[in-house]
């Protein structure tokens, strides 16, 4: 009886399978729900969309896709399915409907794009009801264990450098220093890269401690070298306040500069997806769909060393991925 249960286990057919997106919106996500939804259908396989993520699930908002319905969305930001964070689905009687809308529509299994907490809410679910579950990192921010990369973050970078850079000419032409905020409440990956990328006189994460007389120094250095202006990246996570805090703090130790700030914000996560993002929203999308029809379950898709590898949830959201620490090195290095 043991030997015929696990053989049926293994020989389990994905008829239904259904597709959201969760949290924050990335640029890349539409790519990756295309890829889902003709993967599945190239494999004889039913495809549903949540609408607005795990409320939609809660609310049995649920549509069929056809090729058709991904036709032309390669190329275009935001997600078709729309995003929302649930607080219901925290809940174990919001994670009853939705086991309930699943089993109405007759899912056999669930794809869901998204970070870390779209994930968690995941792992909570499969292991409370047992569907099968495969994720898909995709987030600005980079930060999730068992993936080189996450769908979004390549655009973002982009878009942060070619604000930098048209900032500078303004830095440039003014004697002033900026002090430009990205995106970033727990992870510098964003920062440390662009700011590489665009010349920063420093950069400024969460994963490091912040000293104000340290950048005052490093600025000063600058000053005596006859810099005329300066872009300091920061973090929105960096433990000194953020922005606006860090250059209150200098401007009162040191005003040799004007002293400008920039918040770049959500205009981060908006914009055409780059070509690496479209080419990694397939890979994963198609990798997803492969993983469920081979009853693979409660992992995240990711690349690593340009491989596609699954990593279990629990390892995804619980263990840290840490700065390129020479990368770190190589700010100041670059930035004298």
């Amino acid at each position: 009886m043991n030997i015929f249960f696990v053989i049926s286990l293994k020989q389990k057919k994905m008829k239904r399978i259904a597709v959201f997106t969760s949290g924050g919106d990335s640029p890349g996500m539409n790519a990756c729900i295309r890829a889902v939804v003709r993967t599945a259908i190239y494999n004889n396989i039913q495809v549903f969309g949540i609408k607005r993520g795990y409320d939609g699930l809660i609310k049995g908002d649920l549509e069929e896709l056809h090729s058709h319905s991904v036709a032309n969305i390669l190329q275009r930001g935001g997600t078709i399915l729309k995003s929302a964070r649930s607080d219901e689905f925290r809940t174990a009687d919001g994670r009853k409907k939705a086991y309930d809308t699943i089993n109405k529509f007759e899912i056999d299994g669930l794809i869901g794009i998204g970070g870390d907490g779209t994930f968690t809410g995941a792992n909570i679910f499969n292991q409370e009801y047992n569907v099968p579950f495969i994720g898909i990192p995709g987030t600005i921010d980079n930060d999730l264990f068992g993936t080189d990369l996450t769908i979004g973050y390549d655009t973002a970078l982009n878009t942060v450098i070619d604000a930098v850079d048209k900032i500078r000419d303004t830095a440039s032409s003014h004697n002033r220093l900026f002090f430009i905020e990205v995106m970033g409440k727990d992870a510098g990956f964003i920062a440390l890269r662009s700011g590489i990328a665009t010349g920063a006189e420093a950069i400024l994460v969460p994963e490091t401690k912040t000293y104000i007389d340290n950048l005052i120094a490093k600025l000063e250095a600058g000053r005596r070298k006859s810099k005329t202006s300066g872009i300091v990246i920061v973090s929105e996570g960096d433990d000194a306040g953020g922005a606006f805090e860090i250059a209150k703090k200098v401007k009162e130790k040191f005003d040799y500069y004007d002293t400008r700030v920039s918040v770049l914000g959500h205009l981060q996560r908006g914009g055409k997806p780059s070509a690496r993002d479209r080419v990694l929203a397939a890979e994963l999308g198609n990798s997803a769909v492969e993983n469920l029809v081979n009853n693979e379950t409660n992992k995240m898709v990711g690349i690593v060393n340009n491989k596609i590898v699954l990593t279990p949830f629990d390892h995804a959201i619980k263990h840290h991925k840490e700065l390129n620490k020479n990368l770190l090195k190589l700010v100041d290095i670059l930035s004298i």
